[in-house]
């Protein structure tokens, strides 16, 4: 397993090296920590200049206080990288710096690097920070190309139970989102809670036209209902086998707020979705779901995309 851990020194980048030993990663992985800082004007030097041009001192200065951002950035990523290292002997674990804007430089160095999971905290140190999610983690969770988990502050330790809520809709990305679950090491104890939100608003608004699932499933109302509670107790077998213990249901309402509001109420480590669903509007799924609930959520948030496909 590939895994980019984004880190800028704040108490949220430390909260999410905290909460790595709440997500059932593996005690063999490649880690990449990348610090991006936060500066506009190329990190080289006057030595570096093109030409006999005299080069301003007001770029010299620039020039001076953008190297100096990025070796503090590295100072920061290499930090991290022992904090790591003491968390899990066994991965190989890097650390890089850039100066870049902090979203972009993550998403860049994912295109890059192809992690199967990018790991960053909900709130940093940008000057945007101030915003709900800033615009940092919002973005790298609705721009990567890969899984992304927005880690949270928790009071558990490391090697006690897991619980975590599951959002599931029948769709490919939702089954992923459970197999990568199953598939990761948990604690004996750990349990997790399989839920379906069925949008009922969506229906409505669409109405006369059939909801979303019916659509999908080209099934009537009743039979929807009856292949949703089968999906969910389908998805849920996988989870069990895996040793987790599982319990489902299925919800109505707006999935924006349900599913954070269940894993409030459940007292969820983590709340887990696919990045895209069934729904008609599918190509809006990724910026209201996923995101909306990476943002409201009071547990980590991990939205999980298929692997790359190189």
């Amino acid at each position: 397993m590939k895994i980019l851990i984004a880190y800028d020194g704040s108490q949220g980048a430390d909260d999410a090296l905290d909460d790595l030993a709440r997500a059932g990663l593996p005690p063999l992985a490649e880690a990449l920590i990348v610090s991006v800082a936060e500066v506009f004007a190329p990190p080289t030097g006057p030595a570096e200049a093109v030409g006999p041009v005299q080069v301003p001192p007001a770029v010299r200065k620039a020039w001076a206080e953008a190297t100096q951002a990025v070796e503090a950035a590295r100072a920061r990523a290499l930090q991290a990288r022992a904090r790591v290292q003491a968390l899990f002997p066994g991965w190989q674990v890097r650390a890089e710096a850039s100066a870049d804007s902090p979203a972009w430089g993550v998403i860049k160095q994912a295109d890059t690097w192809h992690p199967d999971l990018i790991v960053v905290g909900s709130h940093g140190r940008s000057v945007l920070g101030r915003l709900v999610l800033g615009s940092v983690s919002q973005t790298i969770v609705t721009e990567a190309r890969c899984s992304v988990r927005v880690a949270r502050r928790h009071d558990r330790a490391g090697g006690t139970p897991v619980r975590l809520v599951i959002g599931v809709d029948g769709s490919p990305n939702a089954k992923a989102a459970v197999e990568a679950m199953a598939a990761r090491m948990w604690p004996p104890g750990s349990a997790v809670y399989v839920v379906a939100v069925l949008d009922t608003r969506l229906s409505t608004a669409l109405a006369p036209a059939p909801s979303p699932l019916e659509e999908w499933s080209g099934a009537s109302p009743v039979e929807t209902q009856t292949w949703v509670y089968h999906m969910v107790e389908t998805l849920g077998q996988l989870l069990q086998a895996a040793g987790l213990a599982v319990s489902s249901d299925v919800k109505e309402g707006d999935p924006k707020r349900v599913l954070p509001d269940i894993a409030a109420q459940w007292e969820a480590d983590c709340l887990v979705v696919g990045a895209r669903g069934l729904s008609r509007i599918q190509r809006f799924l990724l910026g209201s779901v996923s995101a909306a609930v990476a943002a409201r959520a009071h547990c980590s948030v991990e939205v999980i995309r298929p692997p790359y496909r190189l």
